[in-house]
C-alpha cells in the first residue's frame, strides 16, 4: 500500500470522528451561534467522498484493465458483512434508544435504503460495478468525466427543487451513484495513471495548496450566500475533496510513515462504523465532564476515538471479526523513494 493513501485515510477518518463529534455536543450542549461553527462542520463534510475517491483511485491503479477472481469475495467478506452487521447493530441502538418503532422495517432500511452512518458501503459498491463496465467496454473518461459532472448537477438540482420530498426519502437521493458520479470518474483518471501523475503532484506541491484553499473559499462564499446545509451531498464539495486529496498525495510523498498513521488507516472502516454509536451512547456524558464548546468536542472526538479503537482491537481478536470490522490487518505501506528534485 502507498503511504500517501494510509495518510488520506487517516486523515478522512479522522475528519468524520472529529465531524461527528460538533454534532453530538451540538445535539446535547447547544449549537454555538456563530456560524462559523456550522462552516468547519461544512468543511469537514469533505471526508465521507473521500473515502470514495480512494476506494476508486485504489482500484483503478490495482486494476486498470479489469477485476481480478475474487474480487467480489473479499469485498463481499471484508466490507459488506460489516456494513451488514452494522446495519443491525445501528438499529439495535436506535431501539434501545427509542422502542417507538419497528425494529425490523429500521434494519431492512439500514441495510437497502442505507440509513445510517455505513451508507458510503452502498457508494463505493456502486463505484465496483461502474469500474467492472469501465474496464469491459474501455469507455472514454474524455466523455463520461463531463457526463459524470453534468450528471452530478442534474441530481444536485433536483435536490434544491425538492427539499421537502428529499427530506422524507433522502436515501433515494443519497444513495444512487449520479450525486457521486463526477468523484468516480475523476479518481479512476487518477488511480490508473497515478504513478506519473503523483510525480506531478510532488513537482506542484505548492499549487495543491492553493488549490485547497480556492476549494475553500468556494464553500465560504456559498454558506455566506445561503447555501448552509451540512453535509456531503453538495456540488462544492466535490473540488474540495478533490484538492484535498490530491495536496496529500503530494505532500504524502515527503511525510515520514508514520506507524500511528498506519493504525488510524487499518482502524478506519471500523472507526467509521463504530464511533457513531459509541457517541450516540456517550457523546453527552463525554461533553458534560468540560466546559467551553472547543474542549467538549475535542473530549468526544479523543475519547470516543479511543473507545473505538479499542472495541475494534477485542473484536478483531475473534474469529470471525473481519465480519464485524473489516480486515485491521492490512500490509504496512510501502515507502516511496523520493528524488531531490523532485522534493525542491
Amino acid at each position: 500500500m502507498i503511504k500517501e493513501w494510509n495518510l488520506l485515510r487517516a486523515i478522512a477518518c479522522l475528519s468524520i470522528v472529529f465531524l461527528h463529534s460538533t454534532s453530538q455536543v451540538g445535539l446535547a450542549m447547544g449549537f454555538p451561534k456563530t456560524e462559523y461553527y456550522q462552516l468547519l462542520r461544512t468543511i469537514l463534510c469533505y471526508a465521507t467522498p473521500t473515502f470514495v475517491v480512494l476506494s476508486e483511485v485504489i482500484l483503478a491503479n490495482r486494476y486498470p484493465d479489469k477485476l481480478p477472481e475474487k474480487f467480489w469475495t473479499k469485498r463481499l467478506k471484508w466490507i459488506f458483512a460489516p456494513y451488514l452487521s452494522f446495519s443491525v447493530i445501528d438499529a439495535l441502538v436506535s431501539y434501545k434508544m427509542n422502542p417507538n418503532f419497528d425494529l425490523g422495517e429500521k434494519i431492512l432500511k439500514n441495510i437497502f435504503l442505507g440509513e445510517f452512518e455505513g451508507y458510503f458501503v452502498l457508494i463505493i459498491f456502486q463505484f465496483y460495478i461502474l469500474h467492472y463496465f469501465v474496464t469491459k467496454y474501455k469507455i472514454s473518461m474524455n466523455l463520461l468525466i463531463p457526463v459524470s459532472i453534468l450528471a452530478m448537477i442534474f441530481h444536485f438540482k433536483i435536490l434544491e427543487g425538492n427539499i421537502a420530498f428529499v427530506r422524507e426519502h433522502i436515501a433515494f437521493f443519497k444513495i444512487p451513484f449520479t450525486a457521486w458520479f463526477a468523484y468516480f470518474t475523476l479518481a479512476y483518471v487518477i488511480g490508473k495513471n497515478y504513478k506519473r501523475l503523483s510525480e506531478t503532484f510532488l513537482r506542484y506541491k505548492w499549487f495543491t495548496l492553493l488549490g485547497v484553499l480556492l476549494s475553500i473559499v468556494i464553500v465560504f462564499v456559498l454558506f455566506k450566500a445561503g447555501y448552509t446545509s451540512v453535509g456531503s451531498r453538495r456540488i462544492d464539495m466535490l473540488p474540495l475533496t478533490i484538492m484535498l486529496s490530491v495536496a496529500v498525495f503530494a505532500w504524502g510523498q515527503l511525510i515520514p510513515n508514520f506507524k500511528f498513521v498506519n493504525i488510524i488507516s487499518n482502524y478506519s472502516f471500523g472507526i467509521y462504523l463504530i464511533h457513531w454509536q459509541v457517541q450516540r451512547y456517550w457523546g453527552a456524558s463525554i461533553a458534560e465532564l468540560f466546559n467551553g464548546t472547543f474542549t467538549r468536542v475535542l473530549g468526544v472526538f479523543i475519547i470516543s476515538l479511543i473507545i473505538s479503537m479499542s472495541i475494534i482491537f477485542i473484536i478483531s481478536k475473534l474469529p470471525f471479526g473481519s465480519y464485524i470490522v473489516g480486515n485491521v490487518n492490512r500490509k504496512l505501506p510501502r515507502t516511496k523513494r523520493v528524488k531531490v528534485n523532485d522534493a525542491a
